[in-house]
């Protein structure tokens, strides 16, 4: 299915895992918004990852074959770093797991942040980061930052998949009793409650 048809879905209360979810079946077929460099730019203005003007003004320098590889690059990042948290999600992540994101770092060893004192809320000043967009290769950047922030700020204890049954989403539980079990009620806590009326009446009809 074309990524242009559908939104692409943030519902994971994770920046992090929302660049995992960046592949999906939201409806019966999959739809990976990433597919190609068109793809990336447009997912990483709708997650809010890469100001608009930096994306246009990339789009007028180089070509799209360039942001196609990224976009290859970003989706074997995806893969990567999905095998990472399907490994280590429901548990405290430990100094241990440090060995397995050796790749991440190296990403992030090429970043090219620097800060600066600008103006704040009425007369004060504030200190901000931003960042030198210098390349395609540069969009990686903001996606390893949200990647790495998960791995920092979150409690992997609460990192779970959505239990429907074709669902590959993940999200952040950060629901009060941490009692939350789909990606989106709308979706498939819908689809649950559905099913689950069949099969009360198909035990009905069978009684």
């Amino acid at each position: 299915m074309d990524y242009r048809q559908i939104p692409a879905m943030f519902l994971a209360d994770a920046p992090g895992l929302d660049f995992l979810n960046s592949v999906a079946t939201p409806v019966d077929e999959a739809v990976d918004w990433i597919c190609d460099g068109e793809g990336l730019l447009a997912w990483l203005e709708q997650a809010g990852m890469a100001p608009p003007e930096v994306l246009e003004t990339l789009r007028a320098q180089f070509a799209s074959t360039e942001f196609d590889a990224v976009a290859a690059q970003a989706r074997a990042l995806r893969e990567w770093f999905r095998r990472f948290v399907r490994e280590r999600k429901g548990r405290p992540l430990v100094a241990g797991d440090l060995v397995g994101l050796a790749p991440l770092n190296q990403l992030l060893e090429r970043d090219e942040l620097y800060g600066a004192v600008v103006p704040g809320a009425g007369p004060a000043l504030q200190f901000r980061e931003s960042r030198r967009w210098k390349s395609p290769e540069s969009l990686l950047m903001p996606i390893a930052e949200a990647l790495a922030r998960l791995v920092c700020d979150e409690d992997f204890t609460y990192v779970k998949a959505c239990e429907g049954p074709r669902c590959t989403l993940l999200f952040a539980d950060h629901t009060r009793g941490h009692a939350r079990r789909w990606c989106s009620m709308a979706v498939c806590g819908n689809r649950a409650k559905v099913a689950a009326h069949r099969k009360r009446l198909k035990e009905q009809e069978g009684g």
